[in-house]
């Protein structure tokens, strides 16, 4: 029905899996480390990202093709927070300028549905970069006592529950 649409939505659907594996294991090795908010932020794009490709594979199968589950890269074993929040950004920002133009390719093949998906990830995309830009920007702005102070913020809770079961 629609071969180059099929295409696009499954090759969206390998850069989603590849950004779900490398948020999940950004997430680990933040949680890891102590810092919360970064942890979850990482955990909570895995998920926005796991819903775009429930989103794609429906389009795919309704468009009666079959969806590749196959990633576009390996994770990246990187442990600095900067260096995250780097890759974070990029990904985003690449699927995002990624997503418009295959918007505009399905809408020349006559395929006003899938532009539209497309263009919807592509204003979520942009939301996730945000966000990881601000994250880039605090850690600029106040160092390595950002992250500190998520690294005390757990231990403070921590030490609040074992307070309370004492009690």
């Amino acid at each position: 029905m629609h071969p180059k649409s099929i295409a696009l939505l499954n090759k969206a659907v390998a850069d989603e899996l590849s950004a779900v594996h490398q948020y999940m294991y950004f997430h680990f090795h933040c949680d890891d480390q102590g810092y919360d908010l970064l942890a979850n932020l990482f955990r909570r794009t895995a998920i926005a990202e796991m819903l775009h490709i429930e989103r794609l594979a429906e389009r795919i199968l309704f468009l009666k093709g079959e969806v590749e589950m196959k990633t576009i890269s390996e994770v990246q074993k990187i442990h600095k927070v900067e260096e995250m929040l780097k890759i974070a950004a990029k990904m985003e920002e690449e699927s995002a300028k990624e997503y418009n133009l295959w918007a505009n390719e399905c809408s020349a093949n006559a395929d006003s549905v899938s532009k539209q998906l497309f263009e919807s990830l592509v204003s979520e995309e942009e939301v996730h970069f945000d966000q990881y830009d601000t994250e880039l920007e605090n850690l600029k702005k106040f160092g390595d006592s950002y992250l500190a102070l998520q690294s005390i913020e757990r231990s403070k809770v921590k030490n609040a529950g074992i307070v309370r079961q004492q009690n």
